[in-house]
């Protein structure tokens, strides 16, 4: 073989398989010119077996090398391999990671296009379960694109996280010429390699490839001591080359990358392991990472690195509970000049006050109802055939005082079912910050009845004044032991101990109490086994199947496919239902906007027009005498397949078609700042028939409302609406402003309207509603990150202010928890033209909600941190700075400076607000709902 473009280094030191699978990905690549390096000691002889198998099968292109017997170790073995390389460039594989079939390929094609020393592509590991596979999330910043880097600033995760672990291939002559080989003193040496090949390479390409899967699971546990070693050298390095802010940022990024992750792993180990390894990091952090690195991060995770540094494994414990269980309190909590701390020790260091301050997570302002309490079992014995159970709740802050009356019980859950009890506690007793409690489970007081109630989860509930405080049970597994089982009694009898006859109390995956019942002596094993049998033979079997089958089959009736197919072909095929008409806002997800407007001036002129609203998932909200159906339902697609009139604000499904005897009434639900439909980037970059789908759905609309001449050049040109079929009779939905602030001119602000009582808000305080614009599609359960910190705002105007935060409705924000009364999450309130009328002051950044609120002539902030780049990106019609109905602020401080004296701040701006109001308003005259039915309904019911 002539000199190989790639060397593919693979220590041997694992199983077989792994060495195998390895290797056979290395041969299978694309680029053909690679070469297989296998190096061992020689002491594993499974797999020098392996290796030396490999090499007979294909000598040309795999050779198996043995050190000598002085070589040791993993990091002598790679520098061995490196030193035998032939190959112009050198890849090091760990044993069972995998390259993907073109990886060298799309290596080697970015270093011969962009000479590079160092080319770097994407990686995956395991989890920690080993089931799937996932990348850091870093790594979407670092290899969002192809780009060359030639100073290490351009891309400092290649330094600041353990990025060149895997996933990268390094030129033969730079790596000699810098004499890069692994650190033979450090078990975690790849780690210490990576960094210092990035630091030496003139220039380094990043790919967005992925080059390597199956790397195994970090296990933090038994690393964590090399990793810190490793990662103090690298801060060495950083430091030695003038790099000390990349220094900083990687002990940083050590903290949340290693250390958390680690603490976490305290849930599930035992007490003296967790204790030796508190100490083993106890003894190393504070040497190798400054403290200071800590103390920006959040409350919780800063305290669990706090506890972990002091050793205290009980305490990381705890803060690793409050980690996995956002809202827990863990600990006593104590109160020092008006700022709540993790605990009352050390208060006297200014230092210390700063790193337990957890005023932030607001427990001060929970009543002991809405507390989420730590509960701790302490003992889980079998006694007499009784299970006994005693728990130690923490209480914080004396929220309850030792001479409050408590009631203390036990609750048990069926696991997938709807059955609860509850048993009351013996004894409870309070013990400085704490609740004891003690149980003895008698079981026959348990009403199961058999195997088919096998699973029942516990908590406890703590009952005073009035409020009810629930506390799961925290139980470690070797508190609860093996084998603690104690005997059931079902109901039924002896048919019932025929099912099951004894209970086993274990700790769950997630770390709480569960009881299992079992079958566990003959009667009852022999009853399962024949029920097993019953269930199992052939004719049973051979009706599972049918069943399932049945059940495939009704569930494929019911998908999306078959339902618009049956919807386009059959159900477009019947008559249209006279004076019939099918009402959704925001795609079913609330009762609001214009069509609300609409129907409800329907029903005010007492139109016979048989109306039919669609929501998405819960009614919740909907009038209670309105006709409803769910989307996606066959009720739903038979009210619109026969509709005459179809009115909503977004757009009933693209995929639906529509007939000419009906009329589509697009409504939209708001004025264009930036940029829409065709006009926009993403659309223009996406293929024909992308474009063509958006077309047929756009072209679905008979009558699309605008509210200016802005509205027609921007909504209008982007979505190539004819202009017959524009109706320039302003939105509906802002009839109630216009009503609103004609009131505020005639009668002023008061009284407020009834949603103000209805939220607690008092009158000698303004409300502020904060509404940001849509940021883009997030995953599945991932809350919105706000721009504004609104628990800074809450504690700086809290007392002037009340703030009600409504992010988009496509969006969920997760909001802290602040003083009472000082803001309020109206994300579930179904129509946003109510919460406008009730707010005295508006802050949104790009959200078309300015339109509308301009409307009132009342104060609009417009916080906008990234307006340049947003703009870039996203493109708009119009310069906002220049034409803005308020201030135009770019920092939060900026923003607290402009609430802080508000009156004069908005003053200068209330010429341009009432100008802005009536461009962009100008057909929105109060009038429009009647103006709407008039033009549509009345003239086709009259017929």
């Amino acid at each position: 073989m002539n000199t190989p473009e790639f060397s593919v280094i693979i220590t041997t030191g694992a199983a077989p398989a792994a060495l195998q699978a390895s290797a056979a990905s290395a041969l299978a690549q694309t680029l053909r010119s690679v070469e297989v390096v296998l190096v061992g000691d020689g002491t594993d002889e499974p797999a020098r077996k392996a290796a030396a198998a490999l090499a007979a099968r294909h000598p040309e292109r795999v050779r198996s090398l043995a050190s000598p017997h002085e070589v040791r170790g993993t990091a002598a073995l790679r520098n061995l391999g490196l030193d035998a390389a032939h190959g112009r460039y050198v890849l090091l594989l760990e044993p069972g990671e995998r390259l993907q079939p073109h990886a060298c390929r799309n290596l080697w094609e970015a270093a011969r296009t962009t000479g590079a020393d160092l080319v770097a592509g994407r990686w995956t590991q395991f989890t920690a379960d080993g089931k799937k596979q996932q990348a850091p999330g870093w790594q979407d910043g670092l290899h969002a694109r192809t780009r060359t880097v030639e100073d290490i600033a351009e891309a400092p995760e290649l330094v600041v996280r353990d990025s060149l672990v895997s996933g990268f291939c390094l030129r033969r002559d730079a790596m000699d010429r810098s004499a890069l080989r692994h650190a033979e003193d450090l078990t975690r040496s790849e780690v210490h390699f990576g960094a210092r090949a990035a630091l030496a390479a003139r220039r380094i390409a990043l790919v967005p490839n992925l080059i390597v899967t199956h790397r195994a699971a970090a296990d933090h546990r038994r690393d964590i001591g090399a990793l810190l070693d490793a990662s103090g050298r690298i801060g060495y390095l950083l430091v030695r080359q003038g790099l000390t802010a990349l220094r900083d940022e990687r002990d940083r990024a050590f903290v949340t990358d290693q250390l958390l992750p680690l603490a976490q792993s305290f849930l599930r180990l035992p007490r003296a392991e967790r204790t030796e390894l508190a100490a083993q990091v106890a003894a190393r952090l504070t040497d190798r990472i400054d403290p200071r690195r800590w103390t920006g991060l959040p409350p919780v995770e800063r305290n669990c690195v706090r506890l972990l540094a002091a050793g205290d494994a009980d305490g990381v414990q705890a803060a690793a509970y409050a980690l996995a269980r956002p809202g827990t309190v863990v600990s006593a909590l104590a109160e020092r000049d008006g700022r709540i701390h993790w605990s009352g020790e050390g208060l006297d260091d200014p230092e210390t006050r700063t790193v337990t301050d957890v005023t932030e997570l607001g427990h001060q302002h929970r009543s002991f109802g809405q507390l989420r309490l730590f509960n701790r079992l302490t003992r889980c014995t079998v006694e007499a055939g009784r299970l006994e159970l005693t728990g130690r709740i923490v209480l914080p802050l004396d929220a309850l005082p030792a001479a409050t009356p408590v009631a203390v019980h036990l609750e048990l859950r069926l696991r997938g079912g709807g059955r609860v009890f509850r048993l009351p506690v013996e004894e409870a007793a309070h013990q400085g910050d704490a609740l004891t409690w003690r149980l003895r489970l008698d079981p026959r007081l348990l009403p199961v009845r058999g195997m088919n109630e096998r699973v029942w989860d516990t908590r406890v509930i703590v009952t005073a004044e009035g409020q009810r405080a629930v506390a799961d049970v925290f139980a470690e597994r070797e508190v609860v032991g093996k084998g603690r089982r104690f005997p059931a009694r079902p109901r039924f009898g002896a048919l019932g101990r025929l099912r099951a006859d004894t209970w086993l109390p274990y700790a769950t995956a997630g770390g709480h109490l569960a009881l299992e019942l079992q079958a566990c002596r003959r009667p009852a094993r022999t009853a399962h086994r024949l029920a097993h049998y019953a269930t199992n033979f052939r004719p049973a079997r051979k009706l599972k199947a049918f069943l399932k089958s049945l059940k495939k089959q009704r569930d494929r009736l019911h998908s999306g496919p078959v339902k618009t197919r049956v919807y386009n072909r059959l159900l477009l095929k019947l008559p249209v239902r006279r004076n019939s008409a099918v009402f959704e806002s925001h795609m079913g997800k609330c009762y609001g906007d214009s069509p609300r407007a609409i129907y409800e001036e329907l029903r005010k002129q007492g139109l016979k027009t048989r109306c039919t609203w669609a929501y998405a998932s819960s009614p919740a909200g909907f009038p209670d005498d309105a006709k409803l159906v769910r989307r996606w339902s066959w009720r739903y697609l038979w009210a619109l397949a026969r509709a005459e009139f179809w009115v909503d604000n977004q757009g009933f499904p693209h995929a639906l078609g529509k007939r000419p005897r009906t009329t589509y009434l697009q409504t939209w639900h708001g004025t264009a700042y930036k940029r829409m439909g065709f006009d926009e980037t993403g659309v223009r970059m996406q293929n024909l028939p992308q474009r063509e789908r958006l077309q047929r759905a756009v072209d679905r609309f008979d009558r699309f409302l605008v509210r200016s001449e802005h509205d027609v050049r921007t909504l209008g040109g982007a979505y190539r609406i004819p202009d017959e079929r524009l109706l320039r009779l302003g939105y509906p939905r802002n009839d109630r402003l216009v009503a609103a602030r004609a009131r505020d001119e005639a009668e002023g602000r008061f009284p407020r309207p009834a949603l103000a009582a209805k939220l607690g808000i008092p009158d000698h305080k303004q409300v502020v509603l904060y509404a940001p614009t849509f940021r883009g599609a997030l995953k599945k359960d991932k809350k919105l990150q706000l721009q504004l910190d609104v628990r800074k705002f809450t504690e700086k105007f809290g007392d002037r202010y009340t703030l009600l935060v409504r992010p988009h409705y496509m969006e969920r924000a997760e909001l802290p928890v602040c003083a009472p009364g000082t803001l309020f999450d109206v994300s579930d309130h179904h129509d946003v033209s109510e919460l406008l009328c009730l707010a005295d002051v508006l802050i949104t950044d790009y959200s078309s909600i300015m339109f509308d609120y301009a409307l009132l002539d009342r104060p609009v902030v417009l916080f906008a941190p990234d307006l340049d780049a947003y703009a870039a990106e996203r493109g708009s019609y119009f310069d906002l700075r220049g034409r803005a109905p308020g201030p135009v602020v770019e920092s939060e401080e900026e923003l607290l400076r402009t609430f802080a004296d508000l009156k004069p701040a908005d003053t200068g701006h209330a010429e341009q607000r009432r100008a802005f109001a009536e461009e962009f308003g100008a057909y929105d005259n109060g009038d429009s709902a009647r103006a709407v039915v008039d033009a549509l309904f009345v003239r086709r019911t009259c017929k």
